[in-house]
């Protein structure tokens, strides 16, 4: 199976995006504390945040007690938006309406192409059941999870997902 790829650009937002989540209520954080507390580049990070705020993920704040905050409720902001901003399409094996022409058009490769859509949909299901308050919660993503995503139905199962860096090497998350 190929692995679903996440750049270190969208590990790092993600990095942040956890730290904003857990101090959501105690107002604007400093990229330096951001920065500091993940041991992220703050220099990336600030560039990180400015594409985070140009999508309305987070806001900032000017002034010494200025910084970054999340404009939504953790719970609200599904993994599969920030990966999608950061990263492009979610799905190892590429766009759901092109498999679903590949299925229709290539018969004697039709089962190869559904086990396919098959594995997009499913992480795709997982990243968009997912929220910023899943990960910060002390038992991680939960399987019952109450508020705005309640009644969702979550797989017990992950897909494999590496950090793909500059260099050919990738490493297991």
């Amino acid at each position: 199976m190929i692995p679903m790829r996440i750049s270190q650009k969208g590990l790092y937002a993600l990095q942040a995006l956890m730290t904003l989540a857990r101090r959501h209520h105690q107002g604007a954080i400093k990229i330096r504390e951001i920065a500091h507390e993940e041991d992220l580049p703050e220099k990336f990070l600030e560039l990180i945040l400015l594409e985070l705020k140009n999508a309305r993920i987070v806001e900032s704040a000017r002034g010494a007690k200025g910084g970054y905050q999340l404009r939504r409720e953790p719970e609200d902001i599904a993994l599969s938006e920030i990966i999608r901003l950061i990263d492009g399409p979610l799905a190892p094996f590429g766009d759901a309406e092109q498999l679903r022409v590949l299925i229709d058009r290539d018969l004697p490769h039709r089962v190869l192409y559904q086990v396919f859509l098959d594995v997009r949909d499913a992480a795709a299901g997982i990243l968009e059941n997912t929220t910023l308050a899943d990960l910060i919660s002390e038992t991680g993503p939960r399987s019952g999870a109450k508020g705005k995503r309640a009644g969702r139905k979550k797989t017990k199962s992950a897909l494999p997902m590496v950090v793909g860096g500059t260099s050919d090497k990738l490493r297991p998350l």
